[in-house]
This record gives structure tokens, C-alpha cells and sequence, in this order.
């Protein structure tokens, strides 16, 4: 069984091309947040895990479950806003699930996880360590992907320039272009850190952030 490090689907129905009622189409992925959830569960249960590690993801689980449709009941204002809060909490359930092994934070104005900015250019600070003195860089999402983004408008992580070395303690800034947002408009991206030793990449892990545009 592979690992549910990363999602990378939209929605797995067509629901949202069936229907034009934003309310509605809440319901229904409200519904299906807290119905796929029990496939992130099974698979703690399948992992087996040491009784505390265990109670840790399946607590993040959760609270993902709670934030996520509050985001969408509360944040979304149109179909594919709700898209974008639905695969986001996919996107932290599937990291929540694969745990967090070395240490790994993506803040926007001091937040992590859930945030609020305003249009413009966005600084996005990444921090990572790896585990016995291993270092850590940035990674792919997927092999020709260096992040995931979606969102409801035409927001960019600049790739030119990023750093390519291992650090032993990370502190970068990424740039997140959104200066034709406009207020309501959500946007969703995942950072990809590898854990490095001897030049090889030892575990990799992705970090999901959703930003609510004010």
C-alpha cells in the first residue's frame, strides 16, 4: 500500500458541473470532507502506530475535518472557491496521515496551515530541520512540479532564483504573486521539503497552506 503522502486530484466527482448552486454544492462537500476522512483513518489504523504518534495524526485529522468546512461554509463564495478549500483539507489530511518525521513549518504573516493576507506579493517563509544532523532543501511535489497550487485567481510562486542547497537549519522566503486577488479569492499551495544525507534524499515531505485573500 502506498503511502497517502500527497493528493493530487480535484474533486473525484462532477458534482460541482451538475450543480450552479453554491449552497448546495457546500452540503455536498462538507458531506464528502468528513465521508473521506474515514479513508485517512484506516490508514493509521493500517500503520499501526506507537499509541502517541498515533493519537497525534489522527487529532490533526480532525481538526482538519472542522477547520476545512468551516472554511467552506464560511470562507468559499463561489463553486470553485469551495474546490479549492475541499482539496486543500484533502491536501493536510494525507500529510496528516503520513506524519511529519522531521520539522517542517510554511508561515504566511506568522500563520501556518489557515491564513490571511491581502493581495499583492506574499512572502511565504519556510523553516525546516532534518533528524541526526541531516540537512534539508527544497523538493518537487512531483517530479516535474516544484509546488501545487490552485486557487480562485491567477496567483504564482515565483521558481526563479529559489535556493538549491541543503541547509542545516532552513529559513527561506518564497514569493507568492497575487497581486490581481481580490478579496474573498482563497488560494491553496503546497511546499515540498527534502530531508538529505550524503546527497541522497532520505524522506520528503509536503506542507499545505491555504490563504484567505482580504
Amino acid at each position: 500500500m502506498a503511502l497517502p503522502m500527497d493528493y493530487d486530484g480535484m474533486r473525484v466527482d462532477d458534482a460541482s458541473l451538475r450543480t450552479d448552486n453554491v449552497n448546495d454544492y457546500k452540503v455536498t462537500c462538507i458531506d464528502f470532507i468528513k465521508d473521506i476522512a474515514n479513508d485517512y483513518f484506516a490508514w493509521v489504523d493500517y500503520y499501526q502506530l506507537p499509541k502517541e504518534e498515533d493519537k497525534k495524526r489522527r487529532a490533526e485529522i480532525r481538526a482538519t475535518i472542522e477547520r476545512t468546512n468551516e472554511w467552506i461554509a464560511k470562507v468559499a463564495q463561489t463553486i470553485k472557491a469551495v474546490d479549492v478549500v475541499m482539496n486543500d483539507g484533502i491536501q493536510k489530511m494525507a500529510e496528516s496521515t503520513a506524519g511529519k518525521p522531521f520539522q517542517i513549518g510554511v508561515f504566511v504573516n506568522g500563520s501556518s496551515s489557515y491564513t490571511i493576507t491581502k493581495p499583492g506579493i506574499i512572502d511565504v517563509n519556510v523553516k525546516a530541520a532534518g533528524r541526526k544532523d541531516r540537512k534539508t532543501k527544497l523538493g518537487f511535489h512531483f517530479k516535474n512540479d516544484r509546488f501545487r497550487i490552485e486557487s480562485t485567481c491567477d496567483a504564482y510562486l515565483d521558481e526563479a532564483n529559489l535556493p538549491e542547497g541543503e541547509f542545516q537549519l532552513m529559513d527561506i522566503n518564497l514569493k507568492l504573486y497575487a497581486e490581481n486577488a481580490k478579496q474573498r479569492d482563497v488560494i491553496s499551495f503546497t511546499v515540498t521539503v527534502s530531508e538529505m544525507e550524503n546527497d541522497v534524499e532520505i524522506d520528503r515531505r509536503g506542507l499545505t497552506t491555504i490563504v484567505h485573500v482580504v
